[in-house]
């Protein structure tokens, strides 16, 4: 006799890929912490070199350009990291990139880092993830410059390049496949340049990478 769900299956969250009717079936998302010297000194950072380190978001955390976030509760300083994204076909195989935006509770992250506790509450929740369109491989080739800008309400927060990463995508991808099984249907978020800030709800939010993708979201109410 065939197994059944003890409870309903949850269905797969995807990303759209740009130019097809294709989607992209989302596995897990991984993130890279301080991978911009800028953005790893505000955030008071002092050893630039340190290898990559890794936290996770939820595949729920995905949001497609166009949408409204739920503005999240638990915090008072929600903040916005725009970040190029790479889509995984396996370990070391890149589907594509897309731009994306690392939405944190700052003040409940800065709290969890004095208290030595884990980030989730301040990274892994819901809707936490906005998300352009992924731009494949095979038709953009694989970016290692460009530049990378988010604007909130038409004005620049954030104002980057790529090419100023820290740790590049291969060197990103060859440490994360130290320490984690990686499969196809993986995000793995970058990292962040400096510039980050806060959002509040009814706040429009657009950014992208050149050469990539770009993505707009609205915040939502409280």
């Amino acid at each position: 006799m065939a197994a059944q769900h003890a409870v309903p299956a949850a269905s797969r969250p995807t990303v759209a890929v740009a130019g097809s009717a294709l989607v992209f079936p989302v596995r897990r998302i991984f993130c890279v912490g301080r991978n911009y010297a800028e953005h790893s000194r505000e955030m008071g950072a002092t050893d630039l070199k340190a290898p990559p380190f890794f936290f996770t978001k939820p595949a729920e955390a995905v949001v497609a350009s166009g949408g409204v976030v739920p503005f999240p509760g638990r915090t008072s300083d929600l903040h916005h990291e725009i970040e190029l994204v790479v889509a995984l076909a396996g370990a070391g195989d890149v589907f594509g990139y897309a731009a994306g935006i690392d939405l944190t509770r700052r003040d409940v992250q800065s709290q969890m880092k004095k208290e030595g506790k884990p980030w989730d509450t301040a990274k892994g929740f819901e809707h936490s993830a906005p998300i352009s369109a992924i731009a494949r491989a095979a038709d953009i080739g694989h970016p290692a410059r460009g530049r990378i800008w988010l604007e909130v309400n038409g004005r620049t927060r954030q104002d980057g390049d790529i090419a100023e990463m820290i740790w590049g995508v291969p060197e990103i991808l060859a440490e994360l496949a130290a320490w984690f099984e990686v499969q196809a249907g993986d995000l793995v978020f970058t990292g962040t340049p400096a510039g980050v800030g806060p959002l509040v709800p009814g706040d429009r939010v657009r950014g992208g990478v050149d050469g990539v993708g770009t993505l707009e979201v609205m915040m939502g109410a409280a």
